[in-house]
């Protein structure tokens, strides 16, 4: 109806804009929050429904049964500004079916028989085909149900079919996480906010430990952890680690999350934690002495630490990768990547190249030729001794390269460059020195 109608029914009606961007949003942001309960939480991506998805498979009894669980998370959101209606069902259908059509009273369905009450709407149909049941008197999916399937899919089209059998469990329905689901978690829920770094310390060493159980068990080893803490204001904050290689040594985990911890703010107290595996790579039992230590080498504590305090990008290795062009043939890898593809050019390349070749004037008698002199950064270098030319060719798959003519060259005081001419001589636009490195 428009505003003037509904304004004429009700004087004191509160008007908004439609945000449907917003919306998104603001349901992505809850989706996250409600990871404290589960893991594997989504926005309800049905168009006429502003709604969470949330697998609870093996999390119920973290809050002491299925109706306790549901009980606090719409306490939660309702404590938040928000009128909910939950339901929990063993299909993703008949829950979304249940919370919007079915009895409050009743959050739990426990047989998908309990749909048959429900209007044909709960099946999430187009408004078309909702409109066609009902003139035919199929109200409720109870009429549905003794109906032939191959004549109900020729008169109202696959999807009726497709929806009946998701409510109904005979068609699997994938609901995709927000965030990916990680091998190895652990799940902290406090049956009293804690608000202190010591209490929150504690718990992180907890977890830690019993994630190093899960990860042994697995002969896995942990290269990205990610801790979300839920507040109980129904606000969340999160840190992360990351290591060089696979470990799944407690003590050594907890002090790279150490100083992150201290960042955190409690707020109001911390309901509870999540600690997930994001990332891990195998990792076969340690070998261990008589006393069962395993001493760890120092090299890559200090990376570890080094890269979680100064971030990842900023210490990196320089690895060889086969290229002749030379600025591609050096890749920038996490400091604790050992492994190259290729070798070094022994004696070939300087050790120390420009990050970009910088122009010089050169002169050079003849075509091919080395020059006699140069001047660079405003310097004369007189040549006396060169080595040249090695044409260094583009990769035939980049279509922008250029053909460079490199030469050693050494000045009369003894210094060590390597230039090279880019075009030819008696051609347009005429060639250009660059000085591209210095040799030791």
């Amino acid at each position: 109806m428009t505003v003037a109608e509904a304004l004429a029914l009700v004087p004191d009606l509160r008007l908004a804009p439609d945000d449907p961007a917003g919306d998104r949003r603001l349901l992505t942001v809850l989706a996250e929050r409600c990871g404290a309960f589960s893991p594997w939480t989504a926005p309800d991506s049905w168009p006429n429904g502003f709604g969470l998805w949330l697998d609870v498979t093996g999390s119920a009894h973290l809050f002491g049964g299925e109706a306790t669980l549901l009980d606090t998370l719409v306490g939660k959101l309702e404590a938040q500004g928000f009128a909910t209606r939950a339901a929990l069902a063993d299909t993703p259908g008949a829950a979304w079916a249940w919370a919007r059509f079915g009895d409050r009273a009743a959050p739990v369905l426990s047989s998908a028989q309990h749909l048959a009450p429900l209007p044909v709407a709960a099946l999430r149909l187009e408004t078309a085909t909702v409109q066609g049941l009902v003139a035919l008197g199929l109200r409720r999916i109870g009429d549905l149900l003794p109906l032939p399937r191959p004549q109900l899919a020729v008169r109202f089209g696959r999807e009726l079919v497709w929806r009946l059998d998701q409510a109904l469990g005979r068609e699997a329905e994938a609901i995709t996480p927000l965030r990916p689901v990680a091998p190895y978690r652990i799940h902290l829920a406090f049956a009293e906010p804690i608000g202190g770094n010591t209490d929150l310390e504690e718990a992180v060493r907890r977890m830690l430990a019993a994630l190093s159980r899960q990860l042994s068990e697995g002969a896995a080893g942990a290269r990205r952890l990610a801790l979300q803490v839920f507040r109980i204001d129904g606000t969340l904050a999160e840190c992360t680690i990351g290591t060089n290689c696979a470990n799944r040594d407690p003590l050594h985990l907890f002090r790279l999350f150490q100083d992150k911890l201290a960042d955190i703010d409690p707020g109001f107290g911390i309901e509870a934690l999540r600690l997930d595996a994001v990332a891990t790579a195998p990792q076969p039992p340690d070998q261990t002495d008589l006393d069962h230590s395993a001493p760890m080498s120092d090299l890559p504590r200090l990376l570890d630490t080094l890269a979680n305090r100064l971030g990842e990008r900023r210490l990196m290795r320089l690895l060889p990768r086969p290229s002749h062009v030379p600025e591609r043939s050096v890749s920038r890898r996490p400091a604790g990547n050992a492994v190259g593809n290729g070798s070094w050019p022994a004696g070939r390349y300087p050790l120390h190249l420009l990050d970009q070749p910088e122009p010089i004037e050169a002169m050079a008698p003849i075509p091919d030729a080395p020059p006699l002199r140069f001047r660079w950064r405003g310097g004369l270098h007189l040549v006396a001794r060169a080595d040249g030319p090695e044409r260094i060719a583009p990769e035939w798959w980049h279509e922008d390269g250029i053909e460079r003519d490199y030469y050693r060259i050494e000045d009369s005081a003894g210094l060590r460059f390597w230039l090279y001419r880019q075009g030819h001589y008696g051609t347009l636009p005429p060639p250009r020195w660059y000085l591209h490195g210095i040799f030791p």
